[in-house]
């Protein structure tokens, strides 16, 4: 009988060993990066290693240069702050205090500029996708490993991320009349592929006709996105372009990977935006944009150009099909883009707001591989 106590007890004995060497939890915060240029609203996010230990969580407070931003008390562990207008160093605190009293903290430095630089310089930041001549995602690469040229002249990285980058990201779908006989498999795919996203990503969900909605705000549950989707209904006219300023009007200027997922036809009919507005305010941000065609773009070469037009000066992509097994391809696509992205910044060598298109070349390896970027950016006016 003893034998039999010893036999029973000793797995328990070891059992408790592996709780004794399970990870410690600890905080860190995902945005902004450590030493990235912020200015204006952006989002602070925190995250709990490993996952499991949010449950211990009771609370995680943020601070931002000293001053307490806010505090939450469930996840996502995020909230907005404004870093102001001017590129200023910033020092961002984390906080969480777990349910046995014990505190967790991560701090996060921003960049500023130099005094040798102009007061009013800007930064002009570059998400790139780096595949070799198969395809395949080029990963661990340095900083080292780019160049980066503005109107043909090599500028100087100032800043450089490969990985955990936040990513904030609007997806505009379009619930117009021309869209009646598709929205059932729009609807499908806007659920599968916002159901496809990690809980820390950012997300605002939009339909638009000839106007615009905002069904679901960055912090929304997933499942009430989900839901939010199911009540759309087609009617009205397309005001396209009007949604895409709109999209990237929300992402903002927030240091980050940002990024807006379009669900149309293509076919405006109301905007009142032009489409070289729409252009142009794509040309001004560094989100990369992602078309998905659907309804007569699946068949329209005119539409398809259009599309493609939009998402290629962004850096982006479009796709068009109107089979739900074809689209989850394109999903994982567009995901793995966007999990496998480069953020490089550099100071803008000319910060006259003029309005000039300005040309951006990005080599890595000495041309070993192949990059996809925004191919240019204007300065604008506020």
């Amino acid at each position: 009988m003893s034998a039999l106590r010893f036999a029973v007890a000793a797995p328990a004995l070891w059992l408790c060993g592996l709780a004794a060497q399970a990870p410690a939890p600890s905080i860190r915060l995902t945005s902004p990066p450590e030493g990235a240029y912020v200015a204006g609203p952006i989002r602070l996010v925190a995250a709990i290693d490993p996952g499991a230990a949010t449950r211990d969580v009771v609370q995680v407070a943020f601070f931002a240069d000293g001053r307490q931003v806010c505090t939450i008390v469930r996840p996502p562990f995020a909230c907005e702050w404004h870093a102001g207008e001017r590129i200023s160093e910033h020092n961002f605190r984390a906080v969480a205090t777990l349910r046995n009293g014990d505190r967790l903290i991560a701090t996060v430095r921003t960049r500023g500029l130099t005094v040798t630089e102009a007061v009013d310089v800007d930064v002009v930041q570059v998400t790139a996708v780096v595949t070799d001549g198969d395809g395949r995602f080029v990963r661990g690469l340095k900083r080292e490993d780019f160049r980066i040229f503005d109107d043909g002249k090599p500028q100087p990285i100032s800043h450089f991320v490969a990985e955990n980058i936040p990513l904030e990201l609007v997806s505009a779908i379009d619930v117009s009349s021309s869209m009646r006989d598709a929205i059932a498999t729009v609807k499908d795919a806007a659920k599968r592929f916002l159901t496809s996203l990690e809980p820390a990503d950012q997300v605002t969900v939009l339909a638009f006709n000839e106007n615009i909605f905002t069904l679901a705000r960055r912090a929304t549950d997933p499942a009430a996105r989900a839901r939010a989707v199911d009540r759309m209904a087609a009617w009205g006219g397309t005001a396209l372009y009007d949604a895409i300023i709109k999209a990237i009007e929300i992402l903002g200027r927030q240091s980050g990977r940002r990024a807006v997922v379009l669900f149309s036809d293509g076919d405006d009919q109301s905007s009142h935006a032009a489409l070289e507005a729409a252009i142009r305010t794509t040309e001004g941000s560094d989100a990369t944009i992602y078309a998905i065609g659907q309804g007569r773009a699946v068949d329209n070469p005119a539409l398809q150009r259009l599309l493609r037009q939009v998402a290629s000066v962004s850096g982006g992509r479009a796709f068009f099909s109107s089979e739900l097994s074809r689209l989850d391809h394109v999903f994982t696509e567009i995901l793995e883009d966007l999990r496998n992205q480069y953020l490089i910044s550099y100071p803008a060598p000319d910060s006259d707001r003029n309005d000039r298109w300005h040309t951006i070349k990005l080599e890595v390896a000495g041309g070993k591989y192949n990059v996809r970027a925004r191919q240019g950016y204007r300065l604008t006016r506020e």
